[in-house]
């Protein structure tokens, strides 16, 4: 799906908000399963939204019940978090680069 819109490569669409993924700092690989439990298949995604996933959830959780595009987005908070993403720009990333304390819900 390589295109290119305003200069940007498009190299896909996000499969967390749905948003097109652009060539660049905006986006992320995103582990299924953790690397510490071994896993293997990525999926390209936004580089906030490989953030609210790791924000929200232990490595644990992710590798236990999180670990399908669809439960990701199941989530009430992701659910949340997709509505208010989905008018962003495809390369908005917020000043919080690192994930939150996994402790709160």
């Amino acid at each position: 799906m390589d295109k290119t819109t305003d200069n940007r490569k498009v190299v896909g669409e996000c499969p967390i908000c749905g948003r097109p993924l652009v060539d660049g700092p905006s986006v992320d690989l995103h582990h299924l399963i953790p690397k510490t439990y071994k896993g293997k298949e990525t999926v390209l995604i936004h580089r906030v939204c490989h953030t609210k996933i790791h924000s929200l959830f232990t490595e644990r959780e992710l590798y236990f019940h999180y670990n399908t595009v669809e439960r990701l987005r199941d989530h009430p908070e992701m659910e949340k978090f997709i509505k208010w993403l989905k008018n962003k720009d495809p390369e908005f990333r917020t000043g919080n680069e690192f994930a939150k304390s996994k402790g709160r819900r």
